[in-house]
């Protein structure tokens, strides 16, 4: 098994960002809209803001309670797009359930949308794309392989779907509640794609010989950071493997980081 390791590949991608940022004398911003305290939120905000200082853009954080309702968290949004030190911005997902997700993205200007997620953007969403980005790295001909998505929500399925088929890759998305009558769609897959934010949701017993596996959950049990992915079990079952911390997210954070700076000289 060969581990896809997304640091590396955001690695470069920082680099640039940073000597770009420090010769063109830029100060890129990136707000951060938080509702709630989901652990795996949390995680990704500190390191979306870790990632961000270090290569030189300004990091505005703006959290909400979990009761917080649409208009107050609207208002903010609105309120953003026109604050000149804000080049890109983005509202952490997912929100609570009361919350209507697609209202609230839908306030943010196309022109600060570092997410990619307005039917305007120039960018596509950050943590599709990421995905995509690490199936490529594993050099494999991808026109002939068939992919499963899954997923915690439907928008989430059809998103990653959809970027699957632009990737010319065949697609198709479960619900997590619905895997146990799924089984063998999973086990048919050549790509096996998963961001659910439950340990050991998948096993090696569960998947093709030598198939791709991408691991875009995450979660904690005790300090450690895991996955979705039984690692253990996977490792002589999987072709390959993005691991958990070092797979997809620190290439999500490159492309959101890489939009901004975007973002900043329009």
């Amino acid at each position: 098994m060969k581990l896809l390791e997304g640091k590396k590949i955001a690695d470069e991608i920082f680099r640039d960002i940073k000597e770009i940022i420090k010769i063109q004398r830029l100060k890129p911003g990136l707000a951060v809209i938080l509702v709630g305290q989901n652990e795996a939120s949390e995680i990704y905000v500190r390191l979306k803001q870790k990632a961000a200082e270090e290569v030189g853009i300004n990091f505005f954080l703006h959290r909400f309670p979990e009761e917080s309702d649409e208009k107050e968290i609207i208002e903010k949004i609105q309120e953003l797009n026109n604050d000149e030190k804000i080049s890109g911005m983005i509202v952490q997902l997912p929100l609570p359930k009361n919350l209507n997700t697609q209202k609230i993205m839908d306030a943010i200007a196309s022109e600060k949308d570092a997410d990619g997620f307005s039917a305007q953007s120039e960018f596509p969403p950050v943590f599709p794309n990421a995905i995509l980005q690490l199936i490529k790295s594993s050099g494999q001909n991808l026109s002939d392989k068939s992919a499963i998505v899954i997923a915690n929500s439907t928008e989430f399925g059809e998103t990653m779907s959809g970027i699957l088929e632009k990737g010319k890759i065949n697609s198709q998305y479960i619900l997590a509640e619905n895997i146990e009558r799924e089984l063998i769609l999973i086990k048919n897959a050549d790509i096996i794609i998963t961001a659910v934010g439950k340990p050991k949701l998948i096993s090696g017993n569960m998947i093709k010989k030598d198939a791709i596996v991408i691991d875009g959950g995450i979660s904690k049990i005790g300090e450690k950071v895991v996955g979705d992915v039984d690692f253990e079990s996977m490792k002589n079952v999987a072709g390959f493997l993005s691991p958990v911390p070092g797979g997809v997210g620190p290439v999500t954070i490159a492309c959101l980081l890489e939009n901004v700076y975007q973002l900043s000289i329009k």
